[in-house]
């Protein structure tokens, strides 16, 4: 005879599966919910907060710059000499108000600003130059580059925009391997075209040219034929493919600001340029790049 216990053994089961089938319904529902209980609250329960990306440090307390003879003052001062004094990122001189002084005052930006620019350098040098400045921990790196990469013998010698983008790529790569917090403001490449059209009626500045000054773009500043003319065409091309580069390297990082294009839009004169080449700013032009960065570095939002 079977015993009862044994025959009841199965109802119990039974009884117990659908209880906990019940609860495991009831508990699942609760963690869907926001606690009403509704589909509504169920969908609300899912959805989980935007995380908020890094905010743009409008007064940063330390500056690091990397680039070329822009940011090293050259020929400012006088010929043939760094002014690094007068350049518009980490300068001194008290009619610049370089980006250092207008953000750190002036004991601030002697002390806690770095120049690892080089005259004459060109993109393939920002990685190295990254690195340096990525060992000082900035808080804020200024980028000028480009005008050497398209100022070369002939066309020919410009830098192809595919190592252009390279280049750059690399650098911010080294400069987020020492430095990752760090903020980046990248200055627009200067228009060329620009600067051939403000001097090619001045005598003097013409003769400034021919001992050599970007003569892709500058030499034979009387040629307008076609030949000429497709020359400079090529040279104003490549900047403008630069800093389409610059800008879209700089936009897929979230702590890079790029200038929006405005030292190459600035209608720089020949107040702005060197008394002695005619193609680097002078004091005047290191202020108004200075005004330009400060401007952009403190705007509440990033250039258009």
């Amino acid at each position: 005879m079977q015993d009862r216990s044994a025959r009841r053994r199965p109802r119990i089961a039974t009884a117990v599966l659908a209880a906990v089938a019940v609860l495991g319904s009831a508990v699942l529902s609760g963690c869907d919910s926001d606690g009403d209980g509704t589909a509504e609250g169920a969908a609300a329960g899912k959805r989980k907060p935007p995380a908020a990306g890094p905010v743009w440090d409008r007064s940063p307390k330390s500056l690091a710059a990397v680039g070329d003879s822009i940011t090293r003052g050259f020929d400012a001062c006088s010929v043939l000499t760094d002014c690094p004094e007068v350049s518009w990122a980490t300068g001194t001189d008290n009619m610049v108000r370089s980006l250092a002084v207008r953000l750190l005052g002036e004991p601030g930006a002697a002390a806690r600003s770095w120049n690892h620019a080089r005259t004459g350098a060109r993109i393939a040098e920002l990685p190295e130059q990254m690195a340096l400045a990525a060992k000082e921990k900035p808080e804020l790196v200024t980028v000028m580059i480009g005008a050497n990469d398209a100022c070369r013998d002939t066309v020919r010698y410009m830098t192809p925009v595919a190592d252009f983008r390279s280049s750059f790529e690399t650098a911010m790569r080294q400069l987020r391997a020492g430095a990752p917090k760090a903020q980046v403001y990248v200055s627009s490449v200067p228009d060329l075209m620009r600067l051939w059209e403000t001097g090619r009626d001045k005598e003097l500045v013409k003769r400034i040219w021919s001992l050599g000054v970007c003569r892709s773009m500058l030499s034979d500043p009387d040629d307008m034929g076609a030949e000429a003319a497709a020359r400079r065409a090529s040279v104003q091309k490549r900047v403008v493919a630069y800093n389409e580069v610059l800008r879209d390297v700089c936009a897929k990082d979230t702590r890079c600001r790029h200038d929006g294009g405005a030292v190459f839009a600035y209608p720089f004169t020949g107040a702005q340029l060197s008394q002695w080449d005619w193609f680097h700013p002078g004091r005047d032009g290191q202020a108004r790049l200075a005004e330009i960065a400060y401007r952009n570095v403190t705007a509440e939002q990033p250039p258009a």
